[in-house]
């Protein structure tokens, strides 16, 4: 613990360091300051009155959980920076099957630039569209028969100034990331979802306790569970952080088939190459079937299918499964591509011992990313659905959330990344850093 303390204080010791330390910190207050600011025409006292029966599993909720409540506040923040993660991932996908973003990918920082660029109009789009989806429900909740927005207000230029009003904030909170990337700790874009899901930590374990207290829940269960979430929390970090190093030899000097002076470096090929990824795709097509049988709430036939996709329901996680391993695959073969990287090798006159370079090569790292990623995907899959499996246990479905999905990954993985930061600046300045081994491995630059 006194390691621990003097590495704490040591940050606080580079100015640099405590410079880019406190202005992450007061960007993150502003983006909860924002979360907290309600949208003009919604009474906030019928609004807080109205959410208090909306369930914490649904699709609001999901979503919710990621703004760190601004939905649920009807906030000028309420869609939180999740428009720009659409759009940027609609874009990566383009780059894969479309020429036009392909080229841009291989154009340098004049391509980045310019992908960018229409990364930012998507989010505009997305943002405008959502945010009319948001006005549109906002003017059809109430509470006890009163509407959160008056009907003299309801109308078009409640629509209007509603979506104005969201757009600015996603852009706004796009803004705060880049800055936040640039002249503070981590990444800035994670960092806001991140600081929008611990947001909610604290009321989770409030609820939790009050089930203890309340004698509703045995302090021995509560214990149990508590043990079980750390042991989930370790196996994530095992997952992200594991990888398999292939070796490759590097010739210096080559004359026929003998190598003079090689220098061997390795590929690292991470188990969860994917991330957190096929779980946001895989979530995002599922929303679809409740969202489309949400529209008819009068017929017996329909509501006995949505039960189907209600989010605790076996037959809703058993599809969401297998979504997410397919998609973990899916994913894996855009982010890392074996013939490139065979290539690549060749060019650099590389090769793997035993393993002629070409296209034996390329089947080798195939083969091996095939096998380390669907451990990876099975993984993924289970923490995904863990938190379904909680709430039939009778876990809060507030705190459940915490026990897996993407919430947990995402925690996880920004947790790992900031600390690995603030460990290089240490480590730079001769600190000691907070790892007896003075080396986090974070996602960042790996």
């Amino acid at each position: 613990m006194s390691k621990f303390t003097e590495s704490f204080r040591n940050i606080f010791k580079i100015e640099e360091l405590r410079t880019r330390l406190l202005f992450t910190a007061g960007l993150l207050i502003v983006v909860r300051i924002g979360s907290h600011v309600t949208l003009p025409g919604v009474d906030a006292g019928v609004l807080a009155d109205a959410m208090r029966n909306q369930a914490d599993n649904t699709l609001f909720g999901l979503y919710d959980l990621f703004v760190g409540g601004a939905f649920s506040n009807a906030a000028i923040f309420a869609l939180g920076i999740m428009p720009y993660i659409s759009a940027s991932i609609i874009i990566q996908l383009l780059g894969a099957v479309v020429p036009f973003f392909q080229k841009l990918q291989k154009e340098g920082e004049t391509g980045r630039k310019k992908i960018n660029q229409y990364t930012r109009l998507g989010t505009v789009v997305l943002a405008l569209l959502q945010a009319w989806g948001v006005s549109v429900r906002l003017e059809s909740l109430n509470a006890n028969g009163i509407p959160i927005v008056p009907v003299e207000v309801q109308g078009f230029f409640f629509a209007v100034s509603t979506m104005i009003f969201l757009t600015a904030g996603t852009m706004f909170m796009m803004w705060l990331g880049e800055q936040i990337t640039e002249r503070g700790l981590g990444n800035g874009i994670s960092l806001i979802i991140f600081i929008g899901i611990i947001a909610r930590f604290p009321h989770a374990v409030l609820d939790e306790f009050q089930l203890v207290l309340s004698g509703a829940r045995p302090v021995i269960i509560e214990l149990i569970i508590w043990g079980a979430m750390l042991l989930i929390v370790a196996g994530v970090i095992m997952v992200t952080q594991g990888t398999r190093r292939i070796p490759v030899q590097y010739a210096k000097r080559l004359v026929g088939r003998k190598v003079y002076g090689g220098v061997t470096q390795y590929i690292p090929m991470r188990v969860n190459t994917a991330g957190v990824m096929p779980i946001i795709f895989a979530q995002s097509l599922m929303f679809i079937p409740s969202t489309i049988l949400t529209f008819f709430p009068e017929s017996d036939f329909v509501g006995s299918i949505a039960g189907y996709f209600q989010y605790t329901s076996f037959t809703y996680s058993f599809i969401y499964g297998l979504m997410i391993v397919f998609f973990t695959y899916f994913y894996t073969a855009i982010a890392f591509n074996p013939t490139d990287v065979a290539d690549n090798m060749q060019k650099n006159g590389g090769f793997i011992p035993g393993i002629r370079p070409g296209k034996h090569t390329s089947d080798f790292i195939d083969n091996i990313l095939t096998k380390i990623t669907l451990p990876g995907s099975i993984f993924l899959a289970i923490i995904a659905i863990l938190p379904a499996f909680m709430v039939n246990f009778g876990i809060t479905s507030s705190f459940a959330s915490f026990f897996g999905g993407t919430s947990l990954l995402i925690s996880v993985g920004v947790a790992l990344d900031t600390l690995q930061q603030v460990e290089s600046h240490l480590m730079m300045r001769h600190y000691d850093g907070f790892m007896k081994s003075g080396k986090i491995k974070g996602r960042i630059g790996r």
